[in-house]
């Protein structure tokens, strides 16, 4: 039975055929009024005409479709392609065709669409790499013109101007350092140093090494209750040193005083922890969540608050933790708090 729709060029053949034998076959049959000779009439035309018009038509759509096809791959024919052009080809039907086709340029408008996506990260890159670099040279070029220009001769603020312009040499030392870390570690040039050791003692010592920064805020820094029994895990315990580091110091940052930050730790099966950092911060918004391990991408509230960085910690901890296998998360509420985890290799290795 054809299908309207869907017909193939051997079914468009035969209906074409048996259209132009049905008049012909009625013509005979006025002129000769005999039945046998009408009926080989019809016979004879239906196969004639089929045969011419199925080959007619199978050589036209198959030039068309190889050029089509062969403007998809864009490429010389392999022998496999012109395998599939010969013997598969005229076994599809145009709306198969057209299917494959679609399919091709919707592919071809993800990838379109992903290169412009490319194009504006790397604009805003480029932009906010500038702005890094340009805040702290600005200020240590002024700085130093200051102190040309006469300020070299009162010590107190020669001296003041000179801590000033070591603060912001610093910040640049700091990027640079910031961003050969994260080249190394796309490139796959950091190699991790997995070991064993108890996920809960690590965050204690990182806790610890922030209990100054803490007091001055009067932020209480521990572990969630419930999550004190040692958890082993398998990882770089100086890269996941890092990362704890930089979650604790953004939460502390971003925090009002007397607040807290909490760190959990589960065992999500026998093979993977799940590690959390959570504050009482001012949150992030809904549209921001998921550029947050952006290089240099800082919110709007986190702009306009007095606080230093590179802007590129929570990229540097993202690349850290993919280089383990495993990824990041972020829960977040404006106003409410945040809680950035991620997982690591729970079973000890031998």
């Amino acid at each position: 039975m054809l299908k309207k729709n869907n017909l193939s060029p051997r079914e468009i053949a035969w209906l074409c055929a048996f259209l132009i034998s049905v008049p012909v076959s009625a013509g005979i049959h006025l002129l000769e009024k005999n039945w046998p000779t009408t009926g080989i009439s019809f016979v004879l035309v239906l196969l004639g005409s089929y045969l011419l018009l199925h080959f007619v038509i199978q050589r036209f759509v198959n030039r068309k479709l190889k050029l089509i096809y062969k403007f998809i791959y864009q490429t010389k024919a392999t022998k496999k392609q012109e395998t599939y052009y010969k013997y598969v080809l005229p076994d599809k039907s145009l709306d198969e065709v057209t299917e494959e086709v679609e399919a091709w340029g919707e592919q071809q408008r993800n990838e379109i669409e992903m290169l412009r996506n490319n194009e504006q990260f790397r604009k805003e890159f480029l932009q906010n790499l500038s702005h890094e670099f340009k805040t702290p040279v600005f200020a240590i070029q002024g700085y130093i013109e200051t102190l040309q220009n006469g300020a070299l001769d009162e010590p107190e603020t020669a001296h003041r101007f000179l801590e000033k312009a070591g603060k912001n040499i610093e910040r640049l030392s700091n990027l640079i350092e910031d961003l050969d870390q994260i080249s190394r570690l796309e490139s796959g040039e950091v190699q991790l140093d997995k070991r064993n050791f108890f996920i809960q003692d690590l965050v204690r010592e990182v806790f610890e090494s922030f209990d100054l920064q803490a007091e001055k805020k009067h932020i209480h820094l521990g572990i969630k209750k419930g999550c004190e029994s040692l958890i082993p895990v398998h990882a770089d315990k100086d890269k996941i040193r890092q990362v704890l580091s930089n979650l604790v110091e953004n939460s502390i940052k971003y925090s009002p005083e007397g607040a807290q930050v909490t760190a959990s730790m589960y065992s999500v099966d026998e093979n993977n922890v799940l590690v959390e950092i959570s504050d009482e911060g001012i949150g992030i918004s809904e549209e921001n969540l998921p550029r947050i391990f952006e290089r240099f991408f800082r919110t709007p509230e986190g702009r306009s608050r007095d606080v230093t960085g590179s802007g590129l910690g929570l990229a540097i901890c993202k690349h850290i933790i993919e280089a383990h296998g495993h990824s990041m998360h972020v829960r977040s509420r404006e106003a409410v708090g945040t809680s950035i985890g991620f997982t690591l290799d729970g079973r000890p290795q031998h």
